[in-house]
């Protein structure tokens, strides 16, 4: 009689057992992907507004006259100085700045010109880039075209601050500062997600970061731009 009574109760509180921890197990599942789904929806909010931000950005490409130029190192300035020359040339031939639109790719070894004086200074940049100071045969100091002294360049308005105030838009590699992030991290021993932290925050007003270089070339094509190799 006992036997048979411990069957009795081992078959019927069996199942019920294995059906509480079953929905157990479900309630706790769905209390998970309700923790969890505010995150990944914050995740993909902000995806959506970097690339909502990014195609704002390419939305500026506009006009009847329209170029890039791909810097991939410092080339002596000539980014900024074709950047200048195109706009003159065309104002000279009856076209006003309102028609024009003009890209600058800063990528590869270029990345440098969107970062700020004091980047230069702490990481040696001039150094690093090989970029000479406009007034001495030195590595330089701080961002050589970013704001030059009268006569360091050809023209006064070739500075990447004057170009961007006439309507120039310059953007900077993001991969290309990792990867310059990562050889001074090694160098230096340091983290190379701080330093890429610090160089991010230290991209200068006005210059667009974007995912990588030749995706920006390939965007600003598809905005019509025609393709110009800047060195």
């Amino acid at each position: 009689m006992r036997t048979s009574f411990n069957k009795t109760i081992h078959s019927s509180y069996g199942p019920t057992r294995r059906n509480f921890l079953t929905g157990l197990s479900k309630a706790v599942s769905l209390i998970g992907l309700t923790i969890l789904s505010p995150t990944t929806e914050l995740k993909a909010a902000n995806a959506r507004s970097d690339r909502t931000d990014l195609d704002t950005w390419f939305d500026k490409i506009k006009g009847q006259h329209k170029i890039l130029y791909d810097a991939q190192s410092h080339n002596n300035g000539f980014q900024s100085i074709w950047s200048w020359v195109f706009m003159e040339s065309n104002n000279e031939t009856g076209t006003p700045d309102d028609d024009l639109a003009v890209v600058v790719v800063l990528r590869h070894k270029a990345a440098g010109l969107a970062l700020e004086d004091k980047l230069w200074k702490k990481y040696k940049l001039g150094k690093f880039y090989d970029v000479r100071d406009l007034s001495a045969p030195l590595p330089a100091e701080k961002n050589p075209y970013w704001e030059p002294q009268v006569g360091e360049m050809p023209e006064d308005g070739m500075s990447i601050r004057k170009l961007i105030a006439r309507g120039v838009l310059f953007c900077v590699c993001e991969r290309a500062i990792a990867n310059t992030s990562k050889q001074i991290a090694q160098s230096k021993g340091l983290d190379a997600v701080a330093v890429k932290n610090e160089l991010m925050a230290g991209i200068l007003p006005g210059i667009q970061p974007v995912p990588s270089g030749v995706w920006a070339i390939e965007r600003a094509q598809q905005h019509g731009c025609a393709y110009c190799f800047a060195g």
